[in-house]
């Protein structure tokens, strides 16, 4: 299938929009609730509608959509954050044994009219996903059952063949409208999985449009994504709804994409998306709890690591939408018991390398936790350890919120730190890399960078996480116009000279130029180390644990909190 950048939607204004409207049209449907807006994110709401006895006696029709994405390979209920009363407490969520109980437990209750989601980061990010490539996760998520998965950015990380062998694995169907082949391929420019699917259900057809980040040559290593070319949603996002509207007669259309919140709420306002009832987001990890309105549709987000699952429940009467309710919903073991099927898969994937995963490195005194976007004690730790093994001047760590925390036990007062979570916090086993750059490129550099989390256009947003550093401290102004964010820089507690050579060391990324370090160019003397950052962890773990990283300064903003868990702003939103 060719490339087509038309942009016109085309779409009968008759069927725009049923989802804008639906509320009020719930309160004609005899036998519903009656209530002002069906969005509440209310588990009363949802019962109402499964107790409801025209949808028992099946005088209308009852829609779910259950979603799921960024699980990353976390095969095991784990520790997960969550912010209450202005501080961090951490419960026992996710697991991929129960969280495929509480997706049958909640699909039995509609059998015959519920779509599983998944929106991509699935099969990387865990130790036993790395380790076979992402082949052993597959089996897995086919056991669950899902209907439909899209593509997501770190998908590409084991390399474009064997991402077209582990998405060819699933069962599901598979769509992306945005990721094609190079053109000088053997398949000359073609997508690379069909851009949509339809199903009908509960006498209506919906429609599913999907979309990978077009940033992700950027964000990942360039070699990831070799032979693969990205495109912005709105080149083809117009056509594609005309298409599943005008032709295919579809009474409700889905994007499933997978860009990052900010991303995803900008596209919420190209007239492109116009004839879109809902953005079924993913990539950043926010919880959208209440669904985001935009100028033209709703976007959700359900969380990360098999913690979550985001649930749209809707109603149809006569081919017509008349309610509806959405809910983000725990993936709580205390609720859902494990499956026993899926804990023996768990196992077998498991086996192979069960010595090895569950060999203890280190331990930790305080929670191990990345969720915060300036600075977290996860990465601290990671860069302490590159600057006490080579003794730079700056030690770096790409910014994201991969790995769910690792919390001491009330008992004891320690966590251990296993193989197998090193994998988590860095799954990517890098080598070591050195170079120098100028004070001014430090200044430069850490500007692009606070401008990719703060942008002011959305569109310009990747990631979502400021840069993790040892031996430098920034303060900086997230509003302030682009190129002008920082106030001051030190190095070792010095402020920064801009003509003077600073060491840095960071993680090589395939792909790049070898005078490119960390997304900074024309680095002088660059070198790898001879190491991984496994190894360098492993061995700073075996002196100092156990460890305690904590906050303590290295980035403070004079318009952000310490405790930054969102760079979404202008919106009725919070991470919690």
């Amino acid at each position: 299938m060719s490339k087509d950048v038309s942009t016109s939607c085309g779409c009968n204004s008759n069927r725009r929009g049923f989802i804008k409207t639906a509320g009020l049209a719930g309160l004609a449907l005899s036998g519903l609730p009656q209530i002002a807006s069906a969005i509440t994110g209310d588990q009363h709401h949802a019962n109402e509608i499964l107790k409801s006895k025209v949808v028992l006696d099946g005088k209308v029709k009852h829609i779910t959509l259950l979603h799921t994405a960024d699980i990353h390979a976390q095969l095991y209920t784990h520790d997960e954050f969550f912010w209450e009363n202005n501080k961090p407490v951490y419960k026992k969520r996710g697991g991929f044994a129960v969280l495929k109980t509480m997706l049958n437990t909640i699909k039995a209750q509609n059998p015959t009219n519920t779509l599983i989601i998944d929106g991509g980061d699935c099969f990387q990010g865990g130790a036993v996903a790395a380790l076979t490539e992402g082949q052993a996760i597959v089996p897995l998520i086919n056991n669950i059952g899902y209907d439909l998965v899209l593509p997501g950015n770190w998908e590409v990380v084991y390399g474009k063949e064997m991402m077209r062998k582990d998405m060819g694995g699933y069962d599901a169907q598979k769509i992306c409208a945005n990721m094609f082949h190079q053109t000088n391929d053997i398949e000359n420019g073609d997508l690379m999985f069909p851009p949509y699917w339809t199903s009908y259900m509960a006498g209506i057809k919906i429609g599913f449009i999907g979309y990978n980040d077009p940033l992700t040559p950027k964000r990942q290593s360039p070699a990831y994504s070799e032979g693969i070319t990205f495109t912005k949603p709105e080149l083809n996002v117009g056509k594609y709804v005309r298409i599943l509207r005008d032709y295919e007669k579809c009474e409700m259309v889905f994007l499933v994409t997978h860009m990052g919140l900010a991303q995803q709420v900008d596209l919420g306002n190209h007239i492109e998306v116009d004839g879109v009832d809902y953005i079924l987001g993913a990539d950043t990890h926010e919880r959208v709890r209440k669904p985001i309105d935009t100028k033209y549709t709703k976007v959700t987000e359900p969380g990360a690591f098999g913690s979550f699952i985001s649930k749209l429940d809707i109603v149809i009467e006569d081919g017509k939408i008349k309610d509806h309710n959405y809910q983000l919903l725990d993936v709580d073991p205390e609720l859902y018991k494990p499956d026993e099927e899926m804990l023996d898969l768990v196992q077998k994937a498991r086996a192979p390398f069960q010595k090895q995963l569950d060999k203890v490195v280190g331990k930790t005194t305080v929670p191990l936790v990345r969720y915060y976007v300036l600075e977290n004690p996860m990465d601290n730790m990671i860069t302490d350890a590159i600057m006490w093994k080579f003794k730079p001047d700056i030690a770096i760590s790409n910014g994201f919120r991969f790995c769910p925390p690792l919390v001491p036990d009330a008992k004891t007062g320690v966590a251990e730190i296993t193989h197998e979570f090193l994998w988590s916090m860095l799954p990517v086993n890098s080598d070591a890399k050195t170079g120098e750059i100028t004070g001014q490129q430090l200044h430069e550099w850490l500007e692009k960078e606070l401008h990719n989390v703060f942008a002011k256009d959305p569109a310009e947003r990747f990631g979502g996480w400021v840069i993790r550093f040892c031996g430098m401290e920034i303060n900086f102004t997230a509003y302030n116009e682009k190129g002008n964010r920082l106030n001051w820089v030190k190095v070792k507690g010095k402020k920064v000279d801009k003509d003077k050579l600073y060491s840095i060391i960071a993680c090589e990324r395939e792909g790049d130029p070898n005078d490119t370090l960390c997304r900074i160019d024309h680095v002088k003397n660059p070198k790898l180390m001879g190491a991984k950052l496994h190894t360098i962890l492993t061995e700073y773990l075996a002196v100092h644990s156990p460890v305690s990283p904590k906050i303590e300064g290295r980035v403070t903003a004079t318009d952000q909190p310490a405790d930054l868990l969102s760079q979404l702003e202008g919106y009725d939103y919070k991470f919690i």
